[in-house]
């Protein structure tokens, strides 16, 4: 079962991440399909939870979890191998191209953060 959270947000002002930075207007759909498919575990701004691991840390990073395989773990699910937070579920109802919008924030996220 997938929990998604409900993001109220003030449009007026920019939303501001990890790094302190606005998030780019041309990243905002994919941090909201984010909130709404993944923050339930994977945290605000991918920074983990007691449920799931922070992306926002250099296992993540491209070279090491490319794209592809953020599409392969929302399509399939994912038996945990590096965090002991269990198997991850695939996730129902998001696309490909919703989980390209939600890799771009996420790299960008990392970015922020130093990662890569």
């Amino acid at each position: 079962m997938v929990v998604g959270l409900l993001v109220a947000c003030d449009s007026s002002q920019p939303k501001q991440a990890v790094g302190g930075g606005p998030v780019p207007g041309e990243l905002q759909v994919g941090e909201t399909k984010f909130n709404a498919n993944c923050a339930a575990c994977h945290g605000k701004q991918a920074a983990g939870t007691d449920h799931g691991p922070p992306l926002v840390h250099k296992i993540y990073e491209p070279n090491h979890h490319g794209d592809p395989a953020f599409q392969r773990a929302a399509a399939n699910g994912v038996k945990a191998h590096h965090w002991e937070f269990g198997n991850m579920p695939k996730i129902d109802g998001v696309t490909p191209e919703d989980v390209d919008q939600i890799v771009k924030y996420v790299r960008w996220l990392q970015k922020q953060a130093g990662i890569f």
